[in-house]
């Protein structure tokens, strides 16, 4: 079995990273529209998604920050 290697890891968390944290500031956006509407189900729910989305962008840049040393 050949090592892996960690520049190549390195590189797809980067890349992984950069698209979560687009994705949630585009979430985030989904929400606007909504505010000071009678959706409140609607901008609770989308904010919901972007606090996971933001859990999940910091978990890959702490990975990101091990493999990196």
């Amino acid at each position: 079995m050949s090592t892996p290697d960690p520049a190549s890891t390195a590189a797809e968390l980067a890349a992984v990273t950069e698209t979560v944290e687009r994705s949630r500031e585009r979430v985030a956006g989904m929400a606007e529209p909504f505010l000071g509407t009678e959706r409140d189900d609607i901008v609770t729910a989308v904010y919901e998604a972007e606090r996971q989305l933001l859990g999940a962008e910091r978990a890959l840049q702490r990975a990101l920050k091990i493999v990196r040393g």
